[in-house]
């Protein structure tokens, strides 16, 4: 059986973290910063389970499935917040929707 050492997949988790972290500084459209946070997310959960693995406990899986449950939370909330910015601004531009000032005052 192959099995892969712990050091080159932890490694793989922080470059994956990595792709995530560069793609939320970077993008401007508020979907693909969406999608770097579940990047990140499945990088951290990545972690958990290579933890689990190297210390043969089934404790990385139930926080994956924790992070799972949380990243879908997140993806919910964050896709009806998005509709309205769309609704509101007409663009998912960040830099355009930065600018939450109230005009009415």
């Amino acid at each position: 059986m192959l099995t892969v050492p712990i050091e080159t997949m932890l490694i793989f988790a922080g470059l994956l973290f990595l792709i995530g972290l560069v793609g939320l500084l970077t993008r401007r459209n508020l979907i693909f910063m969406l999608m770097s946070i579940e990047i990140m997310f499945n990088s951290a959960g990545l972690v958990f389970i290579i933890a689990g693995r190297h210390w043969k406990q089934a404790d990385g899986q139930v926080m994956f499935i924790f992070i799972l449950a949380v990243a879908a939370v997140e993806v919910a909330i964050g896709l009806a917040l998005l509709l309205q910015v769309y609704h509101h601004y007409k663009t998912l531009d960040a830099d355009s929707v930065g600018k939450l000032k109230d005009n009415n005052q």
